[in-house]
């Protein structure tokens, strides 16, 4: 008997999401069903492709030559769909795109409802991690990556730039006073990053440069967290116009020693991969990304590459 899509579907999702009910949640269905789409695939290919346990499930020696060749089954599958979608003229299919969640919720989610009119049959799957994530083991179709990019066989696209600033509520600067120098912010409380630590490197000029590294009194990992503190009035932080434009114009955040403040930007970029001609569902959503952020709401500003010829880059 020969294996079925929905059978290879829940084998490789197992292996994504690292447990059944990761799957079962990953494509809709139930963990039986999962569960009993893994023992026929096993039964029919006599062999053991993952070895559970209470804690974990690891691949077998077999499971992961036979990922490798399921991967291939399933993006041929993908690729002849979208084909004959082509021939239609309508980019279709699932789009996954994953980002660090300022990013998604301040950037992207906006522009979600605009990219659904124009492009009906992509189905977007959008996921937020704070740390960078291995495209291929993840399924995912793009990633954003804010900042310097890493050696790695990924292409990348630059999509635009912004601002890193020193901010805090009116609340907090009148219950703890306005910094009016270096040594005077150093006694206030700092939110920072747990990584990376250059984010810790805040863009005030001083006897030590254009960057001052601070020491945190509280941490997070993501950006979004720490503007929810600095509202909050837990203290002063340092984070991205994109996040924080709408903030700082009706009064939530105020910056802090403008006087001092270096125009620092992060780049942004979007990475995936690409093995043989662009999908036409990824260039589309690329194509509409930079267009919009290259006319971006405040905080945002084009980079100097996001319009040139696409190019391998790093990670």
């Amino acid at each position: 008997m020969k294996t079925t899509l929905d059978e290879l579907q829940a084998f490789v999702a197992v292996v994504a999401t690292g447990s059944i009910t990761g799957a079962a949640e990953q494509l809709g269905q139930t963990v039986s069903g999962i569960s009993r789409a893994l023992g026929r695939l096993e039964k029919k290919l006599d062999t053991t492709l993952l070895r559970r346990t209470t804690r974990r499930i690891a691949l077998t020696e077999e499971g992961q030559a036979f990922l490798v060749r399921t991967r291939a089954i399933l993006a041929a599958i993908d690729d002849a769909e979208e084909h004959m979608a082509l021939r239609r003229q309508q980019p279709a299919g699932r789009l996954r795109v994953n980002a660090a969640t300022p990013f998604m919720l301040h950037a992207i989610v906006p522009l979600v409802p605009q990219f659904q009119r124009l492009y009906p049959q992509i189905a977007l799957e959008l996921e937020t991690d704070e740390l960078n994530i291995d495209l291929l083991a993840r399924r995912t179709d793009i990633a954003i990556r804010i900042g310097p990019l890493r050696d790695s066989t990924l292409h990348a696209r630059p999509l635009c730039t912004s601002r890193r600033r020193v901010l805090a509520s009116p609340a907090y600067l009148a219950e703890h006073g306005k910094p009016a120098n270096l040594a005077a912010l150093a006694r206030h409380r700092l939110i920072g990053f747990t990584q990376p630590e250059s984010l810790n490197r805040w863009p005030l000029r001083g006897p030590h440069g254009d960057e001052w590294p601070i020491a945190p009194s509280a941490t997070a990992s993501s950006g979004e967290t720490l503007r929810q503190l600095a509202l909050a009035g837990a203290g002063i932080c340092c984070l991205a116009d994109f996040m924080t434009t709408p903030d700082r114009q009706r009064g939530g955040l105020v910056e802090v020693l403008p006087r001092l403040a270096v125009d620092m930007r992060e780049s942004i970029s979007a990475v995936y991969y690409r093995n043989t001609q662009l999908a036409a569902r990824i260039a589309c959503f690329l194509d509409f990304l930079a267009e919009r952020l290259s006319e971006p709401p405040p905080g945002l500003k084009e980079s100097s590459g996001a319009r040139r010829q696409e190019r391998l880059h790093t990670k």
